[in-house]
């Protein structure tokens, strides 16, 4: 087993028959700091973690700085707007907006969150499904970012304080994707990846298999039979999930995720 260390970066090999079975830290010889690790879950089991820097700075087959992930936004030219809309329809409309807006205003107050601050989502999936899940998610209310690679999906999410992290276990394997972006989620510190949401995409797993998810050491699994059913899905879990935290939240004044 080799662990990398967050400091200076330096691979430590480490006898996988004497890892202990819970989390564990170990001093790196090099810079002389603490290295915290823990077994590799299910979700990583090819160990790619071992390839030491990742594809978002460390490639040498990328001869320019990457792009992080493209913000996706849907396409209203093809839409039909014969539709004629009345004045009194417009101003019924305005008013609605209006009163909606004083209540996301009041909810945000009392450490809810605004109904026009959408939640911040990187989708990591295979070409075959990624449109269709960006669009179905932009549509119920996400910013979604669309990464095409590796190196997309690490630098966005180094880029950007995300709500949202998707990934399918076939993302990019070439490069690994999945195991580079677990990576990132893994070495984030305590605070930071208690407002993060991770999903993990499974042709296997059953939807919101609590257990499984904490084997994978995610928040929320969701089989890939039910994408249709993914707004849906990951709106009732974030709920459940703030519901979690609402009182942490509140002492912490930070807002619902």
């Amino acid at each position: 087993m080799i662990i990398v260390c967050q400091e200076c970066s330096s691979r430590l090999q480490i006898d996988e028959t004497k890892v202990p079975s819970r989390p564990f830290s170990v001093r790196c010889p090099k810079c002389n700091g603490s290295i915290n690790s823990s077994p590799p879950s299910p979700a990583v089991i090819k160990s790619a973690i071992a390839l030491g820097e990742s594809p978002a700075t460390g490639n040498p087959r990328i001869e320019h700085p990457p792009l992080p992930a493209p913000l996706f936004e849907l396409d209203t030219t093809s839409r039909e707007t014969s539709a004629v809309v009345s004045p009194t329809e417009k101003l019924a409309e305005l008013l609605a907006n209006l009163l909606n807006q004083q209540g996301a205003t009041s909810g945000a107050a009392a450490g809810g969150r605004s109904q026009w601050d959408l939640r911040k989502t990187l989708i990591c999936i295979p070409e075959d499904n990624r449109e269709r899940v960006a669009r179905s998610l932009t549509e119920n209310g996400f910013q979604v970012f669309v990464a095409q690679d590796t190196s997309q999906s690490v630098e966005r999410m180094r880029e950007n304080q995300l709500d949202v992290v998707i990934l399918d276990a076939a993302f990019d394997p070439v490069e690994q994707g999945a195991i580079f972006v677990t990576r990132e989620v893994n070495i984030l510190r305590p605070a930071q990846r208690r407002r993060l949401f991770f999903v993990l995409l499974s042709p296997s797993l059953r939807t919101m298999d609590a257990h499984a998810a904490f084997l994978n050491n995610v928040n929320a699994i969701v089989n890939l039979n039910d994408l249709e059913e993914l707004p849906r899905l990951l709106e009732h879990r974030v709920r459940e999930y703030n519901e979690l935290y609402k009182d942490f939240n509140h002492v912490m004044g930070v807002p619902a995720l």
